[in-house]
């Protein structure tokens, strides 16, 4: 499908809004699930927006937050570089887990009620992302989550004070969900990977498990780490579980 990339809503959450968002969805009338996707630690990127097209392209309104919007001016993008990277890890621990999480509860319910949507909702998300889809999907209006590499599960270290209890709260986790990892990640080593899927199966999630040989952050289509082919391998899982639980 053509698709519309041009929009943004900046939508009040609580004492700290506006939010922006920028909106991704077929040029063509009608209505279509919705995606809530998460950026990583630089916010809405031409590598994520890319990404964003490219669901969209599929049938799908998604709706991409700016995860910082609290410390950085509205529309600000981090660049891929060691001050870029600085400041987007300082601030996932500078951010409280309640400010994540009211943000991921405001981008649900604007997009359940957009003009374009059907109200069936997923979340979608890479490296600090990846943890904020998962996180997004224990409220119960999620039908789906695609978590890639989703980076400080098993460490329990988003957010600032003590941190997060996203390993604790898995077994409110009632949406079908699929975390893909790459074997060479440093961010999220063989053991948090296993402590990860040992509480899945302890909850009884719905949820499937992809691990390829490949580094962190290997769906960013710039840089040294990208890998082509198992990004078309990574998007077919995706898509066909957005096939399954929002459109079938």
């Amino acid at each position: 499908m053509i698709i519309r990339s041009d929009e943004t809503a900046d939508i009040p959450v609580g004492t700290t809004g506006p939010m922006r968002l920028h909106l991704f969805r077929p040029a063509v009338p009608g209505r279509f699930p919705g995606v809530v996707f998460f950026s990583e630690i630089y916010q809405v990127t031409d590598p994520i927006r890319r990404l964003a097209a490219l669901v969209a392209g599929q049938g799908y309104v998604v709706a991409v937050p700016e995860v910082y919007h609290e410390y950085e001016p509205l529309g600000t993008v981090l660049r891929y570089d060691a001050p870029g990277t600085d400041r987007g890890n300082a601030l996932k621990t500078t951010k409280p887990i309640a400010a994540f999480d009211a943000d991921a509860a405001a981008a649900l319910a604007y997009l359940r009620q957009h003009e374009a949507s059907t109200g069936r909702l997923a979340t979608l998300g890479v490296c600090l992302g990846g943890h904020l889809a998962y996180r997004a999907a224990l409220n119960p209006a999620v039908s789906a989550a695609a978590c890639f590499y989703a980076t400080d599960i098993h460490s329990g270290t988003l957010g600032s004070g003590a941190g997060d209890d996203s390993l604790a709260r898995m077994d409110e986790l009632k949406a079908e969900a699929m975390f893909v990892w790459g074997r060479q990640d440093p961010h999220v080593p063989f053991a948090g990977r296993q402590a990860i899927r040992e509480r899945l199966e302890a909850v009884g999630a719905r949820y499937e498990w992809h691990e390829v040989n490949a580094a962190h952050a290997f769906l960013r289509d710039e840089g040294p780490r990208y890998d082509p082919a198992l990004f078309l391998q990574a998007m077919s899982w995706m898509l066909a579980l957005f096939q399954r639980t929002l459109q079938g």
